[in-house]
């Protein structure tokens, strides 16, 4: 509604307010119409169009605390981006404030205690490129351009995951920005409880402007790579995965997919990604299976350096292309399964989709399920139906695959899900479902942490009522 003059008063107190904050603002302040707005507005999934009020992009903690009193002091809500690469377009909000880290990069390795802080904003690919100056490393993404925060704060999955843990394992402190606007260190010795409910407690409980990871001795090379098979072996190909996995030593990280050519043939492959992160001799001999079975049409598993790895799969998954995924925990990788998963396959309409079996096991799973807030401690499987494609006029085509073929593997999944991949459209409450357990807690903490709910573009979890 216009006053008088004509003017949009919601716009004048927005210009007003804005102005005030840049006298001490040492970031960026960008409204829709500023020069740069368009490309930061964008977050990894192309399916999610969303034009914020403002954006606020930051270069500390006292920043992210003077955009927190401005989305109240406006009555905005407020969307936090780390990486953006969530596929729900959560680091994003029409018409409020997205709180943007993508300057925050600073990192800085200790050597001696190996240990790294990282600023909110950096992506695997730069944090690894830092520790393996020094041959270290923790548990990251599997993509390279995924950023450390979001992965962090809602589990971590990554090549490291059997030997060291999920990456919110390999926390040590967190640097937090609470909803009225305080920093708060949390840790195992400060704000304790805290410090259990953002290890997996996504970004429910404040803005993590800072983190600090344990590192481990790891490479700079390492046994890894991809093999693929025709997709008339997938039965095979699935069958061999279940049985090397049966036996892999913690080392090991190994991800089955049913996926498309590289060369966008249109081709249908049955493929394994793997890593030993061990010694290459042993590496080698663990990698003997894979290599000798059957008559690949591609096999890239060698030597290769760990930040290779890291960015082996990142092609895949180019910026802006339109994702909507899928995802449960699998109670074990039966044949009944593995036939499903083919036969849901054989449907698929885009070249750039997939069936991902993500292998869970080794530290990730010896951690008990109430030392952290993240729950899914299991040995076992995480499937994913990862539709992706390029046209919006495939929208509901694309989508409708990824949903048909969640439906159909329905009869085979557990109880547990990763908070990390819920989309915007699941049915009931699955973040409920997803922190089973210890979900009473995290409420009682998000009461105490933010009682308005004030962080509730994310996986939400909404305080008691």
């Amino acid at each position: 509604m216009q006053g008088l003059s004509g003017r949009d008063p919601l716009q004048t107190s927005m210009t007003d307010a804005t102005a005030r904050l840049a006298k001490t603002f040492t970031g960026q302040l960008l409204q829709p119409n500023d020069p740069g707005y368009e490309e930061v507005r964008k977050v990894h999934n192309g399916l999610v169009d969303k034009r914020p009020a403002l954006i606020t992009r930051c270069r500390g903690a006292a920043d992210i605390a003077e955009a927190v009193g401005l989305a109240r002091t406006l009555n905005l809500e407020a969307a936090v981006r780390g990486g953006g690469h969530n596929v729900a377009g959560r680091a994003t909000v029409d018409g409020g404030l997205m709180i943007d880290l993508s300057l925050m990069r600073g990192i800085s390795v200790d050597p001696k205690t190996r240990t790294a802080r990282a600023q909110g904003g950096v992506t695997w690919g730069e944090f690894n490129r830092e520790t393996q100056l020094y041959e270290l490393a923790t548990t990251g993404g599997v993509v390279s351009t995924t950023g450390i925060a979001g992965l962090t704060l809602g589990g971590g999955i990554g090549w490291l995951m059997g030997e060291h843990g999920l990456a919110l394992d390999n926390l040590k402190s967190v640097e937090l920005v609470t909803a009225d606007g305080r920093v708060l260190h949390a840790s195992a010795e400060e704000n304790a409880d805290l410090f259990w409910a953002v290890r997996g407690g996504g970004g429910n409980f404040g803005i993590a402007a800072s983190f600090e990871y344990r590192l481990h001795a790891v490479g700079p090379t390492i046994t890894g790579g991809l093999v693929c098979h025709e997709f008339g072996a997938a039965r095979d190909v699935l069958r061999l995965f279940r049985e090397v996995t049966a036996a892999a030593p913690d080392n090991m990280m190994l991800v089955a997919a049913l996926l498309g050519a590289p060369d966008g043939s249109g081709a249908k492959l049955a493929a394994i990604a793997a890593c030993h992160s061990g010694p290459l001799a042993v590496g080698e001999a663990a990698m003997r299976s894979l290599k000798g079975f059957g008559r690949p049409v591609m096999d890239t598993i060698g030597p290769m350096s760990y930040c290779g790895l890291n960015a082996m799969l990142d092609a895949g998954y180019p910026k802006g292309a339109l994702n909507y995924w899928k995802s449960h925990f699998l109670r074990d990788l039966s044949d009944e399964a593995i036939e499903a998963m083919i036969g849901a396959f054989e449907k698929c309409p885009s070249p750039m989709s997939g069936i991902l079996v993500e292998h869970f096991h080794g530290a990730a799973s010896r951690v008990g399920v109430s030392e952290t807030a993240f729950p899914l401690r299991s040995p076992g499987y995480n499937l994913l139906v990862l539709s992706q494609w390029l046209r919006p006029a495939d929208n509901e085509q694309c989508i409708n695959w990824a949903r048909e073929s969640y439906a159909e593997m329905q009869p085979f999944v557990g109880v547990g899900r990763y908070v990390n991949y819920l989309d915007e459209d699941e049915q009931g409450d699955p973040v409920a479902v997803a922190y089973g357990p210890n979900y009473r807690r995290l409420q009682e903490l998000k009461a105490k942490y933010d009682p308005t709910n004030f962080f509730h573009i994310n996986q939400n979890i909404r305080p008691p009522s």
